[in-house]
C-alpha cells in the first residue's frame, strides 16, 4: 500500500479507535448509563466518582491505549524503514478527537487528556511518564482532576521541546493541547467560581 493511501487511512483508523469510550463500556458493565451519572462525562474522573479505583484505572489504561495505538498507526503508515514521527503526531491527534466526539456515542466524549497521554508515550515516553506523575502529585494535593490536567498541559509543549520535538509534530501536539484546554472549558469556569468538584484520593 503506498504512504498516499495509507496515512488517511491510518488517520480515520485512529479516529475510529479513539471513539471507543471505555467510560462508557466499563459502567455498563457495572449497569450504570455515564452520561447520567455524577457529572456526565464518560471519563476517568466521573468513573472514579461514581464507581471507585478498580473501574476508574480499567478506564484510564483503556483511553490512554488510544492514543498509544492511534500514533503507532501514524508511524507505521509513514512508513516501515524510514517512519515520519509528525504523523504519528497526526494521527494520535485523530484519536484525540476521537475521544472528544466519538460517532459511536453520537459525539459525546471526554476531555482527552488520558488518550493524549498515551500518544505522548507512544512518540516521548520520558515526558509523558513525568507528566504523568506531576498530573497524579497535583490531584492528589488538590482533590481536582481537571487541575492536574490543566498543570500538565501549560507544560506540554516546553516537555515536548526539551524532548527536540520541533516543525509538524510541534503543531500537532499544539492543536491537541488546544482542543483539550476547549473540552475543560466548563472545568475552567467551576474552578473559577469555586464549585469545581472533587475526586477521592
Amino acid at each position: 500500500m503506498s504512504t498516499d493511501l495509507a496515512i488517511p487511512l491510518a488517520l480515520l483508523a485512529a479516529y475510529l479507535v479513539g471513539s471507543i469510550d471505555f467510560a462508557v463500556i466499563v459502567a455498563r458493565m457495572h449497569g450504570v448509563d455515564i452520561h447520567k451519572a455524577g457529572s456526565g462525562n464518560p471519563g476517568t474522573s466521573n468513573v472514579l466518582r461514581t464507581l471507585g479505583k478498580v473501574p476508574a484505572a480499567m478506564v484510564f489504561i483503556g483511553d490512554t491505549l488510544k492514543g498509544t495505538v492511534g500514533a503507532a498507526m501514524g508511524m507505521v503508515a509513514s512508513g516501515v524503514l524510514e517512519p515520519t514521527v509528525h504523523w504519528a503526531f497526526a494521527a494520535g491527534f485523530a484519536a484525540v478527537i476521537g475521544h472528544c466526539y466519538p460517532i459511536f456515542h453520537r459525539f459525546k466524549g471526554g476531555k482527552g487528556v488520558a488518550t493524549g497521554g498515551g500518544v505522548l508515550l507512544f512518540t516521548v515516553p520520558i515526558a509523558a511518564l513525568i507528566e504523568i506523575s506531576m498530573w497524579a502529585i497535583v490531584v492528589k494535593l488538590t482533590k481536582t482532576a481537571s487541575i492536574g490536567s490543566l498543570v500538565i498541559v501549560v507544560i506540554t509543549i516546553p516537555m515536548l521541546m526539551w524532548q527536540g520535538v520541533d516543525g509538524l509534530s510541534l503543531l500537532w501536539a499544539g492543536l491537541m493541547i488546544v482542543l483539550v484546554i476547549w473540552r475543560h472549558r466548563s472545568n475552567i469556569q467551576r474552578m473559577v467560581s469555586g464549585s469545581e468538584e472533587k475526586v477521592p484520593t
